[in-house]
């Protein structure tokens, strides 16, 4: 069964107006990531998950497929599973089938009209499931719907979308994550591993040219929404490994000197200037463990791929003792 949204749209545009007007205004200059999805940003990234070059999705869901009963022993009966950055909620669908009798799930996301549908669609493919969505940016502290008092929260976090976030934001969401689910509950999370930087630059470079589409729509956006003035053949896509930092960075690089306008902010471009609209981190284990400590996590078990190149891991609250290892 399903319920209607809870909508906090106000706190969402005004917050993201906030940082895209600090962010233009940075050295330097960045835009916030949750301005990738409007209608069609959503629609793009959901193509750039079935494309050849980009395999996060694909591996991901061939450890879920794996382990997805794994998980559901640690997890234990009757949980609430709660879905920051919902997106399509596709690879949930493995996670609730493999459940012992979970009670809830709460879908979280920005993109209102595809909440909207994929709450419907888990609604009707899991009757006996509360599917409570709420429409807000998943960095806020979103108030949740009512869930029994005897669930185990637990969050799902796939996609490595832990690593769009710098380590002390990550450690921080981390933080604010602990609080929602309490002493008892857990965290289910994707992580992209380091490797190759050449299977990583094919990834966010793909042949097809979605993920430049996907970037660019960013100045799309600007235009339609903040008033911008952004002439969109003027920019190209960029996206490079930084190996120092451990992540990737997509940028929107100017092709030519330029002007633009965001509202009231005037924007001077010279030909190579960039605005950085991701990053995403790439983890190794120390790292991996540093933050999740840093948030009040400690890392219990990693499942992974043939290559290594992905992890789905389980994390509980530091002090928790349930469910701690699949080993003990």
């Amino acid at each position: 069964m399903t319920a209607p949204l809870l909508v906090t749209t106000d706190a969402v545009d005004a917050r993201l107006r906030r940082e895209v007007i600090a962010g233009l205004k940075a050295t330097p200059r960045t835009l916030p990531a949750t301005l990738f999805y409007d209608a069609r940003g959503a629609a793009l990234f959901e193509a750039i998950c079935h494309l050849p070059e980009y395999y996060p999705t694909r591996t991901e869901q061939e450890i879920l497929s794996a382990h997805a009963g794994d998980l559901a022993d640690l997890i234990g009966p009757r949980a609430a599973i709660i879905e920051p950055g919902s997106g399509a909620a596709t690879k949930v669908r493995q996670l609730l089938r493999a459940l012992d009798n979970p009670i809830a799930y709460v879908p979280v996301d920005v993109a209102e009209e595809q909440l909207a549908r994929v709450s419907a669609e888990r609604a009707r493919e899991f009757p006996a499931l509360r599917v409570r969505a709420v429409l807000g940016d998943y960095r806020d502290a979103i108030p949740l719907p009512p869930l029994p008092g005897d669930a185990r929260r637990v969050v799902f976090f796939p996609g490595s979308t832990i690593g769009n976030l710098q380590p002390h934001e990550a450690a921080h969401f981390l933080r604010d994550i602990a609080a929602v689910v309490g002493p008892d509950g857990g965290l289910v999370l994707g992580v992209d591993r380091r490797k190759d930087p050449r299977i990583l630059h094919a990834a966010y470079n793909d042949a097809a040219g979605v993920t430049a589409d996907f970037n660019l729509n960013v100045l799309t956006r600007l235009n339609r929404e903040f008033r911008g003035t952004f002439h969109r053949a003027a920019f190209r896509h960029r996206a490079f490994f930084n190996d120092a930092e451990s992540r990737i960075e997509m940028h929107l690089e100017a092709v030519s000197p330029q002007t633009a306008r965001v509202e009231h902010l005037e924007l001077s471009f010279a030909a190579g200037a960039t605005i950085r609209t991701e990053v995403s981190y790439k983890y190794d284990r120390a790292r991996l463990d540093a933050v999740a400590a840093a948030g009040g996590w400690r890392v219990v078990e990693c499942f992974t791929d043939a290559k290594n190149w992905f992890w789905v891991c389980w994390l509980v609250p530091v002090g928790d003792t349930t469910k701690t290892s699949l080993k003990s």
